[in-house]
């Protein structure tokens, strides 16, 4: 964990919270059944489909990490007028996320 993840360990700041935990246990079940796919054989081209919609679906929860990131975070760093502490955090979270 870096630094700023226990800053705001309050989920009330996390609007979206909710929808990344469902998110991902969507995408956690389509990860174990193509794992199944895998192991009964599935064609190959049936695996990078799904692999591909998988992939899709993680960035689309990452953007919505970083669009709670930006929302309550950042946010709330700002209102405490420390520019420096908006900049860090904002650049810390695209790193993470965009590679």
């Amino acid at each position: 964990m870096s630094d700023s993840s226990h800053h705001h360990g309050n989920s009330d700041h996390h609007h979206y919270r909710k929808s990344i935990v469902n998110r991902l246990a969507r995408i956690e079940g389509h990860v174990r059944s193509v794992k199944e796919m895998a192991s009964s054989g599935r064609d190959c081209g049936d695996l990078l489909i799904q692999i591909a919609a998988i992939r899709s679906a993680l960035d689309n929860c990452g953007k919505l990490i970083l669009k709670d990131h930006l929302e309550s975070c950042v946010v709330e760093a700002a209102k405490s007028g420390n520019e420096q502490e908006v900049l860090t955090q904002l650049n810390e979270a695209l790193d993470k996320f965009i590679r």
